[in-house]
């Protein structure tokens, strides 16, 4: 099995440094608004990941975090009037919800940065003892300059680098590239106390943290998008090898590519985007990790619900053989697909191929049935894979909304929520009124509210 490596950019062996036992970390959300079909592409490509790997037989330990305590929080809960803690747990309620409805596999700790303060700040204070970090008026910053490669990851100089979008300027530190670790406490703001005075934790010790508290020094796999190669996974490595004696964070990095609505990257900050309670609205789950999944995952996917809905007839192609009645001749050997679909696989998680050899095990399947033969093994296989290692749940689909209309809905659902939050009950039953006369039915737990429309 042979998976890229971001930092040695090839393709090289994979073999996990205890036995059976793979150490997965995962960089996850900041959940400051609704998650979006980029967001899910994320999920479902290390879910595949994951999945293959524990159908290989190795024992995956999973961690995602959420950073909830963030820029982009407090600028939203001020904007809204709402707390902090408050938004955040709304909206990690939302993702999990999400996550559940797109068939992705939990991971087995989903740490949060505000519950992780303790392990930060010993990192922070062992790096300041060394003469890796610095105190400057309640920050405290990282010298890259006493970082050995420090770029080695984004493959920059410090000579080249410039500002990534959570970068600050600030007179206080010794070089404009070096970074935040703890920031100083504003008015208003959430903050802790430390050694350096009151303040909050910067973007990138949290995963530093969370990576050496739950799984150890040393990662089998740190996995997160494309664009957190720089600034945040080359600062995480250079402050955990500083803070561990040089030994490497991970020993392969993975980054998959950017969902693309048109020729852009979807994301909040442009406004582009499809939250996935729009995308489930109008197609299954099934198509959307087909759409993902058709493309290698180090490549661009492209979103548009012309796409979303030949991957839903093409996903109901091997709903129909699976379907498809055996007869009593000879038996379907699948194995030669069974084969392709792991030689595929094996090949750093090659989707693209691994559905091509479902979609050529289902048309020869659909041939066997047709002159009477025994394909009830290949119908197996073909479940088997498709379930267990691809994700298909290959449900059948319900009836689609138009996707404006599940914009409305979910809008109407967030307000009620941020009403209810705020104990202005008699506003959000106005909602929950105007939702019904809509033909949606809510329903309320302590995870957030489920909508579903009247079929």
């Amino acid at each position: 099995m042979r998976i890229y490596d971001t930092l040695e950019s090839g393709v090289r062996e994979f073999a996990p440094m205890d036995g059976d036992k793979v150490r997965m970390y995962v960089c996850g959300i900041t959940p400051y608004a609704e998650a979006h079909v980029g967001h899910a592409m994320q999920a479902i490509v290390f879910d595949a990941a994951r999945r293959y790997l524990e159908h290989r037989g190795y024992a995956v330990l999973h961690v995602q975090n959420f950073t909830d305590i963030d820029d982009k929080l407090i600028e939203r809960a001020s904007r809204e009037g709402a707390a902090v803690a408050d938004l955040a747990e709304r909206h990690i309620a939302a993702y999990f919800r999400m996550l559940e409805a797109l068939n992705v596999r939990p991971a087995h700790h989903y740490p949060r940065a505000t519950e992780q303060t303790p392990q930060m700040l010993e990192i922070i204070g062992g790096l300041v003892s060394q003469g890796a970090a610095y105190a400057a008026g309640g920050d405290v910053y990282f010298r890259v300059a006493r970082a050995p490669g420090y770029g080695k990851l984004s493959r920059r100089s410090l000579e080249t680098m410039r500002a990534g979008a959570r970068i600050e300027a600030s007179a206080q530190k010794e070089h404009p590239m070096d970074f935040v670790l703890w920031k100083a406490a504003k008015p208003g703001e959430p903050s802790w106390e430390s050694p350096w005075g009151p303040g909050r934790p910067g973007w990138h010790i949290e995963c530093s943290a969370m990576a050496l508290n739950y799984l150890g020094r040393t990662l089998d796999i740190h996995g997160g998008g494309q664009d957190l190669v720089f600034p945040h996974h080359e600062n995480e490595i250079a402050q955990s090898e500083a803070f561990n004696d040089g030994q490497p964070l991970a020993r392969f990095w993975m980054h998959n590519g950017m969902m693309l609505l048109g020729q852009e990257k979807m994301s909040k900050s442009l406004g582009n985007l499809v939250t996935i309670a729009e995308a489930l609205a109008a197609h299954s789950t099934d198509a959307l990790r087909h759409l993902i999944l058709s493309s290698h995952y180090r490549s661009p996917a492209v979103y548009s619900d012309e796409l979303m809905a030949a991957s839903g007839r093409a996903v109901a192609r091997l709903r129909q053989a699976l379907a498809a009645s055996s007869g009593g001749g000879a038996a379907f050997d699948p194995e030669p697909y069974r084969a392709r679909f792991i030689e595929a696989m094996d090949d750093d998680f090659g989707t693209p191929q691994a559905l091509a050899a479902l979609f050529d095990l289902a048309r020869a399947i659909n041939r066997a049935v047709a002159e009477g033969g025994d394909a009830r093994d290949a119908q197996q296989a073909l479940r088997t894979l498709g379930e267990e290692v691809i994700g298909f749940t290959f449900a059948e689909p319900q009836a689609s909304l138009d996707p404006e209309l599940a914009r409305r809905i979910q809008d109407l659902v967030d307000r009620r929520a941020h009403l209810r939050a705020e104990r202005r009950f008699a506003e959000a039953d106005a909602i929950r009124d105007e939702l019904a006369a809509m033909d949606v039915s809510l329903t309320d737990s302590p995870e957030g509210a489920v909508w579903r429309v009247a079929q």
